[in-house]
C-alpha cells in the first residue's frame, strides 16, 4: 500500500510538473502550431510545392525538441491545413483566392473574396530558364547553390541575375521554377516601403507627417508625434521586436493576434521617437494599416491596390501579400513571389522608381530608401552597405557585405532571402532559399563572383572599388 501511494504521489508530481511546463510554454506551443499551419498552407496552395518537403526543410528544424509532438493535415478539398502540438494546441490556415492563406481562429468559416480576374501580363523574360553560357557566370551560380557544410544546409531554391535590366542568368532547385512563389519573409518590408512611396507620390501621405494611427490621435500619447519616416526607418521608439527565440512581440503579433495593427499600435515605446534604432515588425504592421486605410480598409481593396499600382506595372504576376483576420496586409513579412518578380522589384529601385517610362515611386525614393538611419547599416525599408563594422543589435549579425561595392543596398528576409541592388554595376541579384539552420548563405561571395564574371576579373579586387 505504501509503495502504491509512493507511485501515485510521484505520478501526481510529474503530472503537475508537466502541466506547469505546458502552462509556461503555452505561448510557444500555440505559435508553433500556427507557424506550421500558415507555412504549409502557403506551400500547398500558393507556391504549389510539396508541403511535406517544406515541413522537413523549414518547420521541423524550427520545432527543435517538440517536432515529435507536431501533427498536421493538408485538406486539399477545403484548401486548408490543420496543425496540432501535443494534441492540445491547434491551428488552422485556409487559402483564399487572390489573398493567399490566413490563420483562422476557432472553427468559424474564413471570409472569402471574389477571385481576382486581372489580366496576366506575358513574362517579358520568356518562358524558358536562362542558363548562362559564360563559364564564370556558371561558376558563380555553382557557388550560390553550393553546400559546403552538410550540418548547416543552405537549401538555395532560386537565384536570378539582372544586368542592365536584362535577365542574364538564373537557376532553380528541383521542384521550383520561374513561376514559383516563394516566401519572402522580411523582403516584404521593402515592398511595403514601395507601397508607402506610391501613396506619397499620389498625395495621401507625407514622409514627415505624424503617422495617422487612430490609437495615437491624442496629443498626450507618447506615440502621437511618430512620423511615417520614423516607422520606415525603424527609429520610431518601438522596441526591437524580433529575437532568435520562438516567442517575441513579432511572433505573437503574427500568430496570435487577429488585428496586427491594433496590437502594434498599443505596444509601449522603448525609446523616444527618433533617438534609437530597433528592428521593428511592429512599425511595418502599422505602415500596412496605412496602405489598407488608403485603399478602402478591406483585404480585397488592399490587395487590388497592390496589384494595380505595383505588381501589374512591373509584371509581378506571381506575387501576393497575405492578410490578417482583420483584413490588414501582413506587410512586415508574409509576401510570396517568384524570384523573377523580386528581380523586377529590385530593378524598379535601380531605375529610380520608373518602369517602361512610367513613374511608380516618387523621384529620389530609391536614394531615400538606402540613406543611412542614425549610425546604423539600415536605411528606410532597405539595408545598406555603409557600415561594415560592428553588428546588428540583439542578432549579432553583420550590417553589410564588405566584399561588395559600398553603394550596394539590399532587401533581406529570414532564412536567406535577398534582393541585392548594386547601382554602380547596374546589377540586381535575387537569392531565395531555406537556410534555416544557420551557417549563412554565401550570397555575398556569390554576388562578388557574378560581378567579377561581368568584369572578367578577380572577386578579391571588388572590395576596394
Amino acid at each position: 500500500m505504501k509503495f502504491a501511494r509512493y507511485v501515485l504521489l510521484n505520478l501526481l508530481v510529474l503530472a503537475l510538473a508537466g502541466g506547469a511546463v505546458l502552462w509556461f510554454k503555452r505561448e510557444a506551443l500555440h505559435i508553433a502550431a500556427a507557424s506550421v499551419s500558415q507555412s504549409l498552407c502557403a506551400a500547398t496552395f500558393v507556391s504549389r510545392i510539396d508541403p511535406d518537403r517544406v515541413y522537413a526543410e523549414e518547420q521541423q528544424p524550427l520545432m527543435d525538441s517538440i517536432s515529435w509532438a507536431v501533427r498536421y493535415v493538408v485538406d486539399r478539398p477545403h484548401r486548408e491545413v490543420r496543425s496540432t502540438v501535443m494534441g492540445l494546441f491547434h491551428a488552422r490556415s485556409e487559402y483564399r483566392d487572390g489573398l493567399g492563406c490566413m490563420l483562422a481562429y476557432g472553427d468559424d468559416p474564413v471570409p472569402q473574396t471574389t477571385t481576382f480576374n486581372e489580366q496576366v501580363i506575358p513574362d517579358a523574360f520568356g518562358s524558358q530558364v536562362v542558363t548562362p553560357t559564360d563559364p564564370a557566370l556558371q561558376a558563380a551560380l555553382d557557388q550560390a547553390f553550393a553546400e559546403p557544410d552538410p550540418t548547416h544546409p543552405r537549401l538555395t531554391k532560386a537565384v536570378v541575375v539582372l544586368h542592365d535590366g536584362q535577365l542574364i542568368a538564373e537557376r532553380y532547385a528541383h521542384g521550383y521554377g520561374p513561376e514559383t512563389p516563394i516566401w519572402a519573409h522580411s523582403i516584404t518590408k521593402s515592398v511595403t516601403q514601395a507601397l508607402i512611396g506610391i501613396l506619397v507620390r499620389q498625395g495621401p501621405l507625407r514622409l514627415n507627417q505624424a503617422a495617422p494611427i487612430a490609437d495615437w490621435a491624442s496629443p498626450v500619447d507618447p506615440h502621437h508625434a511618430i512620423t511615417i519616416d520614423q516607422l520606415l526607418r525603424m527609429d520610431s521608439g518601438l522596441p526591437f521586436d524580433e529575437t532568435n527565440g520562438p516567442v517575441s512581440p513579432s511572433t505573437h503579433m503574427w500568430f496570435r493576434e487577429t488585428d496586427t495593427a491594433v496590437y502594434a499600435a498599443r505596444m509601449p515605446l522603448a525609446h523616444a521617437p527618433g533617438s534609437a534604432w530597433g528592428y521593428s515588425n511592429l512599425s511595418y504592421a502599422l505602415l500596412s494599416k496605412l496602405v489598407g486605410d488608403a485603399s478602402g480598409g478591406t483585404a480585397s481593396g488592399a490587395e487590388a491596390f497592390v496589384r494595380r499600382e505595383l505588381f501589374a506595372p512591373l509584371g509581378m504576376n506571381h506575387s501576393v501579400i497575405e492578410t490578417d483576420a482583420s483584413g490588414t496586409l501582413l506587410g512586415s513579412g508574409f509576401m510570396y513571389g517568384s524570384a523573377r518578380d523580386f528581380a523586377r522589384f529590385g530593378q524598379l529601385y535601380l531605375d529610380d522608381g520608373v518602369v517602361a517610362g512610367r513613374r511608380i515611386l516618387p523621384e529620389g525614393w530609391a536614394a531615400y530608401a538606402h540613406s543611412q538611419t542614425l549610425d546604423t547599416g539600415y536605411g528606410a525599408g532597405f539595408w545598406t552597405n555603409l557600415v561594415n563594422k560592428g553588428s546588428v543589435p540583439v542578432w549579432d549579425a553583420p550590417w553589410g557585405m564588405p566584399q561588395l561595392p559600398k553603394d550596394m543596398f539590399y532587401a533581406r528576409g529570414a532564412f536567406g532571402q535577398y534582393i541585392i541592388i548594386v547601382p554602380s554595376e547596374h546589377l540586381v541579384v535575387v537569392r531565395m532559399g531555406l537556410s534555416v539552420q544557420g551557417g549563412g548563405t554565401g550570397i555575398g561571395n556569390a554576388t562578388a563572383a557574378i560581378i567579377a564574371a561581368l568584369h572578367h576579373t578577380s572577386p578579391a579586387t571588388l572590395a576596394v572599388r
